[in-house]
């Protein structure tokens, strides 16, 4: 797999790639800017980018805004964006304008590396991956229209997990329930939010996730 990394702190950009290369990544670049991450992607093409969300020239939201150019003009190039905190705004437009080849992690995240490394397949594969908090966060932006009040508990906990970006396999396996039971709560979510079920994974997310921030 070929690898962009945009971090404007050089010891993680340089651990980053450490990592990587010990794990058999290609890292074909390493900037520290938002313009250096349009460039080096431009020439690449490479199969994911990582960026962060701050970083220079305006040290606000430069990366998450590169990573939506990135995913506009390159769409076969996955993002993970990789912060110390959610920016609800342009990460609920990753997320609703771009289903697929998409994630957003928080930088602990990075501790846990067969997590971390997780995510990049999965993204480069054409799913997605949300750390559990950015979920919890952008779900909390709607609480005012009762949307979840339908749902029971257990309904939740899968919408929670399907939010993630979790097949439903893994969300059977999380929740220690049958896949039959899994398959019977995501249809019982789609029809109390009114949403039309959709067999693409990314495509339930964009789904879910769209109508929540609405």
């Amino acid at each position: 797999m070929r690898v962009i990394l945009a971090e404007d702190s050089s010891l993680l950009r340089e651990g980053l790639a450490l990592l990587l290369a010990e794990e058999g990544y290609e890292v074909v670049a390493a900037v520290s800017n938002a313009p250096d991450l349009i460039s080096a992607t431009a020439e690449h093409r490479p199969d994911v980018v990582v960026t962060d969300v701050r970083m220079p020239p305006t040290h606000h939201d430069d990366g998450l805004r590169a990573a939506l150019k990135i995913r506009q003009e390159w769409p076969e190039t996955g993002v993970l964006v990789l912060s110390q905190y959610v920016e609800k705004r342009y990460a609920t437009e990753l997320i609703t304008n771009f289903p697929s080849r998409v994630g957003y992690l928080l930088k602990d995240r990075v501790a846990q590396v067969d997590e971390f490394l997780d995510a990049l397949v999965r993204i480069a594969a054409g799913g997605t991956a949300f750390d559990p908090e950015v979920v919890r966060q952008l779900l909390t932006r709607t609480t005012h229209a009762d949307p979840l009040e339908r749902l029971t508990p257990r309904e939740k906990e899968v919408l929670e997990l399907m939010a993630q970006g979790l097949t439903n396999a893994r969300i059977s396996e999380t929740l220690h329930i049958s896949q039959s039971a899994t398959e019977k709560h995501i249809n019982s979510i789609f029809d109390k939010l009114d949403l039309a079920p959709s067999s693409g994974l990314s495509r339930r997310v964009v789904a879910v996730v769209s109508y929540l921030g609405s």
